[in-house]
């Protein structure tokens, strides 16, 4: 019996069905896509060590409570910093309370607004930006770990004689916490009169022993302390009437930052007291500018914080187009591009526009000077 044209036809189409089909893969086995590019995961920055962080910490670990609190939130924002003491360097008369009532319609960060009071704090963190920048980083990725550093170093100048109570400051140690942990506190000795020490870290921490990680370290800039020298301990300058700039406080307990809602109004009257529950500081990614997240976590997690996917791309620390790392990026306050210069030993801030190109000129960055022990 011949079979039938349907049977036929029924029988090439199922052979014609397997034609050139592979076998199922084996178990264990990965398919393989031809032509398909493994994604290569990206090499992340070593976390900093607690030594690298007390050498950044270093000039500023004897700041009065509050004050250093107010430095490490606006160190997070470098671009804004840069732009402020743009502006603190073009208004040299005007300092304190003064300084912050006539910033107020500027779009910087709270924080950063309440330094211009502090010009011989903002100078520096202006002219030295990539310090600024790596104590941001520091503190946005192990805030706890920053502040602790803050306390060993206190304890060191108390050991060494000099961290004491005085006209300027007042000092106490107090035990907390089932650890029963120390903790060194410096609150303003009259908190309308703010004064902010400069010194040697070498001389007040009773020496430096860390060989690999120098300390960061600036002179006292001659116009906020005529005639000091930092020789024999600490320089205090000029006392400031700035107690309307203060708003923030170290929490040691719990190693943050708190905000006080009602003296961050008085800076800023368009702070938004609903971002900071329970007074806790957030960082705004919104006022970060662009510039470059150091690791994947804090690139995850404020990164995403802003609707805008180019910008996003560039607080990732991205080229949307060619995927390459932007460095130091954002945009002045024109709108032109502010980055980082690589083809120069000391990098600096540059920019097509002749606003940012002011900022660029004053905001150097690069070590702090002096060899040895320092940097």
């Amino acid at each position: 019996m011949k079979p039938s044209a349907l049977t036929t036809g029924c029988c090439a189409v199922l052979v014609l069905a397997g034609c050139g089909s592979t076998a199922p893969p084996t178990a264990g086995s990965s398919p393989v896509v031809p032509g398909a590019m493994q994604a290569q995961p990206q090499s992340q920055p070593a976390p900093y060590k607690a030594e690298e962080i007390e050498a950044m910490v270093a000039p500023i670990a004897l700041y009065p409570d509050a004050l250093l609190s107010q430095v490490l939130m606006a160190s997070t924002y470098p671009l804004e910093v840069a732009l402020a003491a743009r502006w603190v360097k073009a208004h040299p008369g005007v300092k304190g309370d003064a300084a912050v009532k006539a910033v107020q319609n500027e779009s910087w960060d709270v924080s950063v607004k309440s330094l211009v009071a502090f010009p011989q704090i903002l100078e520096p963190m202006g002219d030295k930006l990539d310090w600024t920048q790596k104590l941001g980083d520091a503190f946005l990725a192990r805030q706890k770990d920053v502040l602790d550093a803050v306390q060993r170093l206190r304890a060191r100048a108390q050991q060494a004689g000099h961290l004491k109570s005085g006209p300027q400051q007042t000092v106490t140690v107090e035990t907390a916490g089932a650890a029963q942990q120390t903790i060194v506190r410096i609150e303003p000795a009259n908190p309308e009169v703010i004064y902010v020490p400069v010194y040697d870290p070498a001389i007040v921490y009773g020496g430096w022993g860390y060989a690999g990680y120098p300390y960061y370290y600036w002179p006292p800039y001659g116009a906020y302390y005529p005639g000091d020298a930092v020789g024999s301990g600490i320089a205090w300058g000029i006392g400031l009437a700035a107690a309307v700039a203060i708003f923030g406080n170290c929490d040691w307990n719990n190693g943050g930052v708190h905000v006080e809602h009602h003296k961050a109004t008085n800076i800023d009257r368009n702070f938004d007291a609903s971002k900071f529950q329970g007074g806790r500081w957030q960082h705004d990614a919104r006022h970060r500018q662009g510039v470059a997240y150091r690791d994947h976590a804090t690139r995850e997690k404020f990164g995403r914080s802003t609707a805008d996917a180019a910008v996003r791309d560039g607080f990732r620390g991205r080229d949307a187009a060619g995927g390459r790392d932007n460095g130091f990026q954002g945009v002045d306050r024109g709108g032109s591009a502010v980055q980082r210069n690589t083809s120069r030993g000391n990098a600096s801030l540059q920019s097509g526009s002749a606003r940012a190109a002011g900022v660029g000129g004053g905001a150097r960055m690069g070590g702090f000077g002096g060899r040895g022990g320092r940097r």
